[in-house]
């Protein structure tokens, strides 16, 4: 089990620091907008906590200068009312929560601060008052699409993490991206590198030891709680990258002693070893609309990003800067990863299959496991172990939602 820690670290780094809610690269010209809440309610802690929501999706959806006053109004209220004191706002959006419960209704307007002209307007619904994060977060997506900007959809989605809990234990989570919703959907021993199966979030898959010592693969069903062992590994086993299609996995494996990429097809049943080196090949991801697999290697005697086809043929040196760049993500045909740079942080990069530029995307501290969302156009990472980030690419911001209770193994969305 030491050296497949060692094989971890290798993967992954694991920092543990306190994080908060910070914005990078402000000075941007945008929008003013002020929120005004219309619930009536008489939970103020629920109050503030939703209203917050709100004004930290629309800071996350990085268009807008939103301002942090807390504001009322009635819901039919005059737009001149309750501007509060950050400046002529050129928006409001004022919305109001219909009760606490399940299931929770939200309806949600967008005024021009001019001339009280309604931009937008609609009503939300989820079924589960547990979930309330999710309900702002799918109110500010459509504000955002239907003002014509950038789609931050990916608000709406889950986000699966492992966290430690204690020696040789850990646990994986379903939560929103704030980190505001969390719900604990597997426990008990050593779960690790959890993966969504789909882009419907109905299932993922995950590494759980077996008898401590055993990798095996595992999926979880969402809808009822099943677990199906996919297959049992030999060494350090983990499911990095779904295929578009859903039907095929990058499965890391080490039959040999030495951990190599296979290409595992859920229908069949076969495993196909895509890599054969005799060192370290991790963390195999699917690039080039599925026809490569970009991994970590130590080929050059320290971790660095490398290319193959999935049929075979020659090794494609990706990266030529830093020591020790691992932990990767891709979309298209766009490669982000992290990398150590001088005085012990670790920053993330972007590059591209297609072009030689890289684009620095973090500038200190420790930035580790970024993943793209579906859109590819922002990132999550996590920060110093202890945080969730998330990087707005074409916005060029950044964000950080502490876990505060424990330390954070590995993410996905």
């Amino acid at each position: 089990m030491k050296k497949l820690f060692l094989i971890f670290a290798f993967c992954v780094g694991l920092f543990a620091n306190d994080a908060t809610m910070t914005i990078v690269n402000e000075g941007v010209s945008l929008p003013k907008i002020v929120v005004q809440n219309a619930s009536e309610l008489p939970n103020s802690e629920f109050n503030n906590k939703f209203f917050k929501l709100m004004v930290g999706d629309l800071k996350v959806g990085a268009v807008f200068e939103v301002s942090d006053d807390y504001l009322e109004s009635s819901y039919d209220g005059d737009y001149t009312t309750n501007l509060g004191i950050s400046g002529a706002p050129a928006l409001i959006v004022r919305y109001a929560v219909s009760a606490q419960g399940s299931p929770m209704n939200l309806k949600a307007k967008v005024l021009d601060a001019s001339n009280g002209k309604v931009v937008y307007e609609n009503e939300f619904s989820i079924a589960n008052g547990e979930t309330y994060p999710f309900l702002a977060h799918m109110a500010v997506s459509e504000i955002v699409k239907n003002l014509g900007y950038s789609n931050v959809d990916w608000m709406r989605q889950m986000i699966l993490l492992s966290r430690y809990t204690s020696t040789k234990q850990s646990e994986i989570l379903v939560a929103d991206y704030t980190l505001t919703y969390q719900k604990v959907v597997v426990s008990g021993g050593l779960n690790i590198f959890p993966k969504w199966a789909n882009k419907n979030q109905t299932e993922f898959f995950y590494t759980y030891y077996v008898n401590k010592n055993t990798p095996a693969i595992f999926k979880y069903n969402l809808s009822n709680g099943a677990k199906t062992k996919i297959l049992t590994g030999q060494g350090m086993t983990i499911a990095s990258d779904v295929s578009s299609d859903g039907r095929k996995l990058l499965i890391t494996n080490a039959p040999k002693d030495q951990p190599d990429i296979f290409l595992y097809d859920l229908a069949s049943g076969n495993m196909k070893q895509v890599t054969d080196y005799p060192g370290i090949d991790v963390n195999g991801n699917f690039v080039d609309n599925d026809s490569r697999v970009v991994f970590v290697s130590d080929r050059l005697g320290y971790p660095n990003i490398f290319a193959q086809s999935l049929t075979g043929g020659n090794v494609e040196q990706m990266v030529f800067q830093g020591k020790n760049n691992n932990s990767i993500t891709t979309n298209g045909s766009y490669i982000a990863y992290s990398s150590r740079d001088g005085g012990g942080s670790f920053n993330i990069y972007m590059i591209s299959t297609q072009t030689d530029l890289v684009r620095q995307l973090t500038a200190d501290g420790k930035n580790m496991f970024p993943r793209f969302s579906h859109d590819g156009g922002t990132i999550m990472f996590i920060k110093s172990g202890s945080a969730v980030g998330i990087i707005r690419v074409n916005e060029n911001r950044s964000f950080q939602f502490p876990l505060k209770i424990g330390q954070i193994q590995s993410l996905d969305w």
